[in-house]
């Protein structure tokens, strides 16, 4: 399947509370969105994400896409992962229901991030956070593998 799409503004994707999150209401705002898991060594990026989306409110909003494609690492329903993120990581920025990011059943809205044009690397997400930077007018600009930080450098300098 190939999406045909300019920017993320054109998905609709559902918060984990089951609320519509209309991607364009962060036009004019830098998008950070990664897939995330509750079991994964990576799990504590949860709290780089939350000092990012904090210390860089005016600038850029981040969202979570919890999904259970690697490892079987987000086993939980929408109300557990979220409770987890809250519990554990006291995630104030979006999260989007649970849904996959690779495969037969790929969400159509990274369906087009691992197609899209950008600066770094188009393909299958390799694994949990995974993180894709959109820009002003929706569109993928940088995409960084899980092992990138969320307060590195590297992403930071991006925004």
């Amino acid at each position: 399947m190939m999406v045909s799409a300019d920017n993320v503004y054109q998905f609709k994707v559902t918060s984990i509370d089951g609320e519509p999150l209309d991607l364009s209401q962060y036009r004019g705002k830098k998008i950070l969105i990664v897939n995330t898991a509750s079991e994964c060594g990576f799990t504590k990026q949860y709290a780089g994400l939350q000092e990012l989306a904090t210390k860089y409110a005016d600038k850029v909003v981040v969202i979570g896409f919890p999904a259970n494609n690697f490892g079987g690492q987000e086993p939980g329903s929408n109300l557990e992962i979220k409770g987890f993120c809250e519990k554990n990581f006291g995630v104030t920025f979006p999260l989007a229901e649970k849904i996959s990011v690779k495969g037969e059943d790929i969400s159509p809205l990274f369906e087009y991030l691992t197609t899209a044009d950008n600066a770094d690397f188009t393909g299958e997400i390799n694994w949990n956070f995974e993180k894709f930077l959109i820009d002003e007018e929706g569109r993928l600009i940088h995409r960084f593998r899980s092992k990138v930080e969320p307060m590195s450098t590297e992403l930071i300098s991006k925004l």
